[in-house]
């Protein structure tokens, strides 16, 4: 990746969200299979966007610990993670 494509990557995504995509962003942004490619692709924010709102919207201590989680997790990135680990849906979202 060239380093212009690198920074702009870099740059948190403005997209507005209401407080229902918020929240679900947050949820997404705490399950363990759901990558920041997905969150991406639906709601158009990249993985910096998403460390914004996070860090934005939780209380420090609920930041630092989703950080710390997250940090170096392999499923929260799609290029990294093993192929056995497969799309979740959790019950309680709308099936398409």
């Amino acid at each position: 990746m060239n380093p212009a494509r690198k920074a702009e990557a870099a740059k948190p995504a403005r997209v507005a969200l209401d407080a229902a995509d918020i929240s679900r962003v947050i949820e997404m942004a705490w399950e363990d299979r759901t990558s920041f490619e997905a969150i991406e692709q639906q709601f158009g924010l990249n993985e910096a966007a998403v460390i914004a709102l996070m860090r934005r919207e939780l209380k420090r201590s609920s930041f630092k610990m989703w950080r710390e989680r997250v940090s170096g997790r392999a499923t929260k990135h799609a290029a990294l993670r093993s192929p056995e680990v497969t799309r979740h849906r959790a019950s309680h979202t709308r099936q398409a």
